[in-house]
């Protein structure tokens, strides 16, 4: 097996949630949906983890959930600092919120040095997810980049809008991005914020990437390209979807869809928990999980 990392984006503040939901136990025995991942990854072949988490939450994370990784994986962590910007450019004293994705990725661009999935720390992507990208990485002629797509219907919440990124395809390779917010299903009708015509079948981005370091130039550039018009501002991101679609239309880079029939749930709000426990006590009553991970 060769060397592959678990980059996990945990720096978010969920102010939708309302709280660190990165944290908040969703398992039998206090597992986080962290934890999920990191024993999927374990699994799949993955031999370290790195955390992009704010500085502040570091002393949490080790206490409430990296303890328990010790000599199962090797661990790290990346810090997506607001300040952590080009010189010629000053983050707006008011601006809380972290500068994106894309940004966040670019924090860990010291600290990997081989293939590496990128996934969000509060979704839930199920063991084949894992097991596509580690194959994929594994055989020594793949070098494009890859995402796992999942069906736009399995991914909606019952209890408000959601963003996705509706995906376009041709002989397995993504052609399209589009970022779609607002996304809901009323009434057995899918409905968003824009004049796409959603039928629930449709592949979709939940944020889990497969890259290889190469990546990190292209965002060290295109986060620049970002700031020179974008800096002043207190709430827009420099997102991933969007600098991947950059890299497609240019004919920089070729990114592979891997189809996933996992389950994927996620908790984007708090009435979301009681669902997400709900499934993984299912998965863990059908044996695909034990009730102790740790």
């Amino acid at each position: 097996m060769n060397d592959l990392t678990l980059l996990v984006m945990a720096a978010g503040m969920g102010s939708r949630y309302g709280g660190l939901k990165q944290l908040d136990p969703v398992g039998p025995n206090n597992e986080t949906i962290i934890d999920y991942s990191v024993f999927d990854a374990v699994r799949s072949g993955f031999n370290k983890v790195v955390f992009i988490i704010r500085e502040e939450f570091r002393t949490d994370f080790e206490s409430q959930i990296t303890n328990k990784y010790t000599d199962i994986i090797e661990v790290d962590f990346a810090i997506q600092d607001l300040s952590n910007i080009p010189l010629e450019y000053t983050c707006p004293d008011e601006r809380e919120k972290p500068w994106g994705t894309g940004h966040a990725i670019l924090s860990a661009a010291e600290i990997i040095n081989e293939p590496f999935a990128v996934i969000n720390g509060d979704d839930f992507y199920g063991q084949e997810s894992f097991q596509l990208i580690s194959k994929f990485y594994n055989n020594e002629n793949n070098t494009d980049f890859s995402m796992v797509a999942f069906q736009l219907e399995n991914t909606l919440s019952d209890f408000g809008g959601v963003s996705r990124g509706i995906c376009s395809s041709s002989k397995d390779y993504i052609i399209d991005i589009s970022e779609t917010h607002d996304i809901k299903s009323v009434e057995g009708k899918i409905t968003s914020s824009s004049d796409l015509h959603l039928n629930g079948s449709e592949p979709v981005s939940m944020n889990m990437w497969g890259f290889t370091p190469k990546l990190f130039s292209y965002l060290k550039d295109g986060f620049s390209k970002f700031l020179m018009h974008h800096s002043h501002e207190i709430s827009s991101e420099y997102l991933i979807p969007s600098e991947i679609n950059n890299l497609i239309e240019s004919g920089k880079e070729k990114v592979r869809i891997l189809k996933s029939n996992s389950s994927w749930f996620g908790v984007t709000y708090k009435e979301d928990k009681p669902f997400v426990e709900s499934q993984i006590l299912d998965l863990i009553n059908s044996r695909e999980y034990p009730s102790r991970l740790f």
